[in-house]
């Protein structure tokens, strides 16, 4: 049979659908409540109805009606037993949960985003909880939706964005605000995100974010004067070299930023410093799919899959000094590591693969700064025949 506690617990989980109730305009009340099996045992079941009618707004003031009905039962004759409780009115809802000042707050801020983003009912609707959650900023929150749908494309840095909230709320408070600027914002407005991991806030609503720089260094001394530049090796956010558009090249990638700096002189070449898996920032550089691209990384899992990777953007990828050869002459240099697992790689070569699975089998790894310099550059010398 049903307890006080109970009522109470079933209560608690039907907050957000009366939250619900409070935006949609629905009725909500009366809340029914099953009363459930009696207890056979006499004093368990007096002690069961003594608990419900001390607990009930008879007694109390507050919370659940208990109906009492007067019936004879077979073992106990006649006995006054529940038949039906239900919470009736708001306000026994609210003090039982002990609820009121977090609703009459709840009121205020649904007025308030109503009032001021029309568009937001339906995210009202489904997210009731939210508009508690954030009970506290609300003002602020409106006003940066309010800023979005006036401007659509601010390409600003969040920090410049000329709202009179402080310089920390956007950046703190980005998941909600996502949510609401992707309910009330026109598809057209955003930016698809898809596979990104990082700025997903500001490169879906068109603000400027940090990004990643490219390291290109001339290895054609010509080349510098060419292109008028005073320097050799210079770093350009992703989003300016693009922009760059170079005649064709070479184009040597690295892994490793020493190697990345002693590769030697190379007729008609310029390297860029992958650094890891930062090739993907590379992805977007449109130009660079006219290239021939040569990429040299280590001899391990994590090598292997940052050429594949590379090789999914630019089909013309050829890899250097990652082949059987290479690692039968240095493999004095490899390293044992911890168990890898090989991985599904679908855009390696025959021989590249069976490189991957050997290492992987043999769980060894050979960095690419353990190939000696000499060797190094011969072989790039023997590319430029």
């Amino acid at each position: 049979m049903i307890d006080p506690t109970e009522i109470k617990r079933r209560s608690e989980q039907r907050y957000g659908a009366f939250l619900t109730s409070i935006i949609t305009g629905e009725e909500f009340f009366p809340i029914d409540f099953s009363v459930g099996t009696f207890p056979k045992d006499y004093l368990a079941l007096r002690e069961a109805i003594t608990q419900l009618i001390q607990k009930s707004k008879q007694n109390s003031g507050y919370g659940y009606t208990l109906d009492l009905e007067t019936r004879k039962t077979q073992k106990h004759g006649l006995q006054s037993l529940p038949n039906r409780i239900s919470i009736d009115t708001e306000r026994d809802y609210l003090k039982l949960i002990r609820k009121e000042q977090e609703v009459a707050k709840f009121k205020l801020n649904v007025a308030l985003i109503q009032t001021n983003i029309p568009q937001l009912f339906d995210w009202l609707s489904h997210n009731p909880l939210k508009v508690v959650e954030y009970a506290d900023r609300w003002g602020d929150l409106l006003q940066v939706c309010q800023y979005f749908q006036q401007n659509s494309k601010p390409n600003l840095y969040i920090r410049e964005l000329p709202i009179r909230v402080h310089t920390k709320f956007v950046e703190q408070n980005q998941k909600i605000l996502r949510s609401h600027l992707e309910a009330i914002l026109p598809v057209d407005q955003l930016v698809s995100v898809e596979g990104e991991k990082e700025y997903i806030f500001e490169k879906r609503f068109s603000l400027k974010y940090r990004e990643p720089l490219i390291r290109l260094r001339f290895l054609d001394q010509r080349l510098k004067t060419r292109y008028g530049l005073p320097m050799a090796d210079i770093s350009i956010p992703v989003s300016e070299f693009r922009q760059l558009n170079l005649n064709i090249h070479r184009c040597f990638i690295t892994e490793n930023l020493i190697n990345f700096l002693t590769l030697p002189p190379l007729e008609n070449s310029f390297a860029i410093f992958g650094s890891g898996y930062a090739v993907q920032a590379l992805k977007t550089v449109a130009w660079l799919s006219h290239f021939p691209i040569f990429y040299w990384g280590d001899l391990d899992t994590d090598g292997f899959k940052i050429l594949s990777q590379l090789r999914s953007y630019f089909s013309q990828t050829i890899s250097v000094m990652m082949d059987m050869a290479t690692y039968e002459v240095f493999q004095d240099f490899a390293v044992s590591v911890d168990r890898t697992i090989a991985e599904t790689l679908p855009y390696l070569t025959f021989e590249e693969e069976t490189l991957y699975k050997y290492l992987v089998f043999h769980q060894k790894r050979l960095e690419q700064e353990r190939i000696s310099q000499d060797y190094a550059n011969q072989l790039l010398q023997s590319l430029m025949q």
